[in-house]
């Protein structure tokens, strides 16, 4: 047997990426009413929303239910062939089904379809044969069907599985917007590592706070101001007023700008140079929230503003890397 050349690997990834491609690029014109009533249904359901598969499909169940349990709508997997042996126990009447076939004539699943339909509950089906036993038992059949395989046997699920997937995160995504669903409520779902450590970490854990705020006065002499930020080692300083309220900021990059003006940093007042409506944080905002704000903005810190109004802290974008969110 010839030995394959690199560039044959390489023209048949990119030959399976174009005809995967293509079988979503399709299943875009199939979302219509039915899609609707799925998410219907599963956004009323009062239990839980049961995702089963057999093969290949189920692992694909298995993740669209971990999809829809991390973005608010509690789901779990449950094999098709042990809920036969006992794992019905598992579902109950207030639940809803959705029921993955390719074929959608996968005995395991049609060995359960009587069951279900003794407890009453919704199902929906994803399957490429609209005329199988399981789409026409179904509530809502989503046709998820190809073409054909990305497999140049047209015999492993490939193209078929893909086409799944991605039906599977438009029920997750429409059902999360549907619900209004935050990123907070995503954290809770996400607490460990990483991910976890974006999303539950609030600006208040980490911002500065006390003496180690840069402040000074708009009446401050630009001098004197050069000195409160090298001291702190933030780049910037808050301006605050006689009541102590934040009135601007005042950062290197004001610095720079002043300095093309070649004033006198002996008599020019903070006042005079600083930035006023400076973007701020709330304690209890996200780190992340806080580290938008910053790309978007292109700055290095925000001061921390309280609901009363005073300043509460700074959060330098040294803290987030510190902490691990940038």
């Amino acid at each position: 047997m010839p030995e394959p050349s690199t560039s044959s690997f390489a023209a048949s990834a990119r030959r399976t990426i174009a005809m995967e491609a293509a079988a979503v690029a399709a299943l875009e014109q199939r979302i219509g009413p039915d899609f609707e009533r799925a998410c219907d249904i599963l956004l009323q359901v009062k239990g839980r929303i049961i995702v089963t598969g057999m093969g290949k499909s189920g692992h694909i169940a298995s993740k669209i239910a971990a999809t829809l349990a991390s973005t608010g709508s509690p789901a779990f997997f449950v094999h098709p062939g042990e809920a036969s042996h006992g794992d019905m126990g598992m579902i109950t009447r207030d639940d809803a089904v959705i029921a993955l076939s390719n074929s959608g004539e996968a005995g395991e699943i049609l060995t359960l379809l009587p069951l279900l339909k003794r407890l009453g509950i919704p199902l929906i089906s994803m399957t490429g044969n609209p005329e199988s036993a399981l789409a026409k038992a179904s509530d809502v059949p989503l046709d998820t069907g190809v073409a054909t395989e990305a497999c140049p046997l047209d015999l492993a699920p490939t193209s078929s599985t893909t086409t799944a997937l991605v039906m599977g995160d438009a029920l997750a995504i429409a059902l999360l917007e549907a619900r209004g669903f935050t990123a907070e409520d995503f954290a809770f779902s996400h607490p460990g590592g990483t991910l976890g450590k974006k999303l539950l970490l609030m600006v208040r854990d980490i911002m500065l706070t006390g003496a180690a705020i840069p402040s000074v006065t708009r009446d401050t002499k630009l001098s004197q101001a050069l000195l409160e930020i090298s001291d702190k080692g933030l780049g910037m300083t808050t301006v605050t007023d006689a009541t102590g309220a934040l009135v601007g900021v005042f950062t290197d990059g004001d610095l720079r700008r002043s300095l093309d003006g070649k004033i006198d940093i002996n008599s020019t007042t903070i006042g005079q140079l600083m930035s006023v409506n400076a973007k701020t944080a709330r304690p209890d905002m996200l780190a992340a929230e806080a580290l938008r704000i910053m790309e978007e903005n292109e700055i290095g810190a925000l001061v921390v503003v309280s609901d009363t109004g005073t300043i509460a802290g700074v959060l330098h974008l040294k803290d987030l890397l510190h902490a691990g969110i940038a």
